[in-house]
């Protein structure tokens, strides 16, 4: 590993117009930075800190009033614009990373935060269009029959539709079958694998009840994602530095969506119920061996074979790796994790405003949810601060030059996903990054 270590950090990483072509340079003065400059003569912060409708935080460090009427008007705009939109949207794809489902969970949120029933009800008419055009190809929460049914079993639960909301549950367990059978080509990801199956499973049990989904389904997936993980360890040789192993397509991706983050993020949640003894001395070596493929930036690699220092994304790089690092630091109660994730905060308010959009999956939305989860790991204002500063970046929506994401009304890639975010930024304490934060 040291070698490994020394050549990375010999390594020259991408120059900065690299960078700066996949991101904006971060107009947004830190908080530290804006406290020291306005203070007065008293020391204590000045009358202008907290004065007009652009300082997202109150004196006492809540979000002001001001800020909240802001966002939430921006809100209302957008989802007149989405609904627009979305009547020259795909009619089939139902998936939630871009589909109709993707949809129904963000009206499930409005509903959440606002308790609407008009949000109900969209949710309801999303998840109904969804539910009628599963093609049997996928299982997971993000692309596959697994979000819908989920879905639709909490819509339906809400409502008190039970007889329709068992049905949903019926079909999506019906689902373990491929997840489990040793012949299945079934990769272990979270977008198309057994994670992403795992965290269908993990999400109904949380919004329905513990004896929505019994635990010993959950524990035979969770199994069969473990033993997949300790055979490629084992074929690559790599069980002392990295027991729990996986790719994607003959890569083994870092980040989120693809790779090693989302995968040993589901296994470290509370609820899919790991052994203590499988967390030492499987996942715990597991997530250091990734811990130590970090770039000098703070950054992580897309992938165990890249040596490119380039994405800062949810889907490869340090935002999603952060949730990883938080979920080790609750797991193991060991600082340097929460260090870590401290370091990928910092990347993320260098160069985390992105020109790829404002979704996401790799977009502005998607990284300012990585405050929010440092904010709840530390309640250090600084983090609420720089997620309301992402969130004063998605208020300008379009007018950054950004490139236009090929679903662009969608949940994971466009302007559904920045609603979320706004709707999680002015009621923080509840706030949960959709179909991966439990």
């Amino acid at each position: 590993m040291g070698e490994n270590m020394s050549k990375r950090l010999k390594l020259v990483t991408g120059s900065e117009s690299e960078m700066e072509e996949r991101s904006f340079i971060n107009p947004f003065p830190d908080r530290e930075h804006r406290e020291h400059r306005e203070q007065g003569l008293s020391g204590t912060p000045s009358a202008a800190e907290h004065s007009g409708a652009n300082e997202p935080l109150d004196a006492g460090g809540k979000i002001s009033d001001a800020f909240q009427k802001k966002v939430q008007s921006k809100i209302k705009d957008l989802l007149q614009q989405m609904e627009e939109g979305l009547k020259t949207a795909d009619p089939h794809d139902f998936s939630t990373y871009t589909g109709w489902t993707g949809i129904a969970l963000l009206y499930l949120q409005l509903y959440r935060v606002t308790q609407e029933a008009s949000h109900l009800q969209r949710a309801l008419d999303y998840v109904k269009r969804a539910l009628r055009n599963l093609n049997g190809r996928r299982v997971t929460f993000l692309c596959g029959d697994g979000g819908p049914l989920a879905v639709g079993a909490v819509v339906h639960h809400h409502l008190k539709n039970q007889t329709e909301s068992q049905e949903c549950l019926t079909k999506l367990l019906q689902l373990q079958r491929s997840v489990l059978s040793p012949d299945s080509d079934i990769p272990d990801e979270l977008l198309y694998g057994r994670a992403g199956y795992l965290y269908a499973l993990l999400y109904v049990s949380k919004e329905i009840g513990p004896d929505a989904v019994d635990e010993t389904t959950i524990a035979k997936v969770v199994t069969a994602i473990l033993e997949s993980g300790k055979n490629l360890s084992k074929e690559e040789k790599k069980e002392e530095r990295c027991p729990l192993l996986y790719e994607w397509h003959k890569k083994q991706y870092v980040g989120a969506a693809h790779g090693l983050a989302g995968i040993y993020y589901m296994l470290l949640q509370p609820s899919a119920k790991v052994s203590q003894d499988t967390l030492n001395e499987l996942l715990r070596p597991s997530v250091d061996y990734v811990r130590h493929k970090k770039f000098r930036s703070g950054n992580y690699p897309s992938s165990l074979s890249n040596e490119t220092d380039r994405l800062v994304h949810w889907c490869h790089g340090a935002p999603g790796v952060l949730h990883m690092l938080i979920m080790a630091h609750k797991v193991f109660r060991d600082e340097k994790y929460l260090r870590d994730a401290a370091e990928c905060g910092e990347v993320i308010w260098q160069r985390g405003l992105l020109r790829k959009g404002y979704g996401l999956c790799h977009g502005t939305a998607g990284n300012g949810y990585a405050f929010l989860s440092l904010y709840h790991a530390t309640q250090d204002k600084k983090y609420l601060y720089r997620a309301c500063k992402f969130a004063e970046w998605c208020l300008d929506y379009g007018t950054h030059g950004c490139r236009i994401p090929d679903r662009p009304y969608s949940l994971f890639e466009g302007m559904a996903g920045a609603i979320h975010y706004l709707s999680d930024v002015i009621q923080p304490e509840g706030s949960c990054f959709p179909a991966f934060e439990l």
